[in-house]
């Protein structure tokens, strides 16, 4: 039996806002883009057709009021998860990224735990840390 990632959910206060962060800054593809009642999702990925996607949308798609408010609550405090990926050229991906005006919550650097990485915000006040892959 095989399993593997085929989505991960972003919640983000603004879909139209934090799109450039992940397209433009981090180089992600826009996949899909589906509006329901009065929400919105977008599909963002990189690579071929089975790569792991990201799908942004706001607290209270699919929610209840209750739970979309609850979520919304933790997403100001930046309390969700985090969110890490890898890249093959950290130092690039970092200054790309820092370029676009992402806000820095860590620069590049080697860990005492192994990898070395960065630290941004995305313009909903996710944190984004990103691994550099391991020397082949």
């Amino acid at each position: 039996m095989t399993i593997s990632l085929q989505y991960c959910q972003v919640t983000v206060t603004d879909v139209d806002e934090s799109i450039p962060f992940y397209r433009d800054g981090l180089g992600l593809d826009v996949r899909n883009d589906v509006g329901s009642d009065s929400f919105r999702w977008v599909t963002l990925g990189s690579g071929g057709q089975d790569a792991p996607e990201f799908v942004l949308s706001p607290p209270h798609a699919g929610r209840s009021e209750a739970d979309g408010d609850a979520l919304q609550d933790l997403l100001a405090k930046g309390v969700l998860p985090i969110i890490v990926l890898r890249t093959d050229d950290l130092d690039a991906t970092f200054e790309r990224l820092r370029q676009f005006g992402a806000e820095v919550l860590q620069e590049p650097i080697d860990q005492p735990w192994g990898p070395r990485d960065c630290a941004f915000r995305d313009p909903s006040g996710n944190t984004v840390r990103i691994s550099a892959s391991a020397p082949a």
